[in-house]
């Protein structure tokens, strides 16, 4: 039997077949943990952070519109959730004055290293240690766009943040990224 579409659950769900919200929980929680754990940066505090936005999103599933992917929906509740945490310890998201711009900024890629190179497990986990390496805000937007594949529009609809900020701030994410992996690897061919 095939999957049913995140949809066709919570229409179930809302007639009355709670339990069926386990299976958003388990077909999401491993990318709403990984979103939490880039964040956050505690497994403690991430798990807990995961845990209270699927309550919040149980409880406020009546209130989804469907306007955009429940996915996109749980992960914006995700991120409230952990800046929020990020708030109460004493960690704000900064707007740096290159976000306050606006304007479209290209983002650059890396379509100069060579194949065998990015083939490479070596590289692959020193890319993960980048990752791990950017700040919170960073590293939260690069790992909706990058990983999770999510669009420009989606990352807005998540973080509330106007577009070019959004791009901004991926922008910054591959330029600290490129210069993590250069540091590591040795790599020059990313400096250009």
């Amino acid at each position: 039997m095939d999957a049913l579409p995140d949809y066709e659950i919570i229409s179930r769900v809302l007639s009355g077949h709670t339990r069926l919200f386990s299976e958003l929980v388990d077909r999401h929680q491993d990318r709403a943990m990984s979103l939490a754990m880039r964040l956050l940066r505690n497994r403690e505090e991430a798990e807990e952070a995961v845990q209270d936005s699927f309550v919040r999103a149980f409880k406020a599933l009546e209130r989804f519109e469907k306007r955009s992917a429940f996915s996109t929906w749980l992960y914006r509740i995700v991120y409230n959730v952990c800046s929020t945490a990020l708030s109460k310890r004493g960690e704000l998201f900064e707007q740096t004055s290159l976000e306050k711009d606006d304007a479209a900024i290209e983002i650059p890629d890396f379509s100069e290293i060579p194949d065998s190179v990015v083939e490479g497990e070596e590289l692959k986990q020193n890319v993960v240690d980048a990752m791990n390496e950017l700040p919170p805000i960073y590293s939260g937007i690069a790992t909706m766009f990058y990983l999770y594949d999510l669009s420009y529009e989606e990352i807005v609809k998540i973080t509330g943040s106007p577009l070019g900020t959004v791009k901004a701030r991926l922008f910054r994410a591959r330029a600290m990224l490129r210069d993590g992996i250069i540091r590591r690897t040795g790599l020059r061919e990313l400096a250009g």
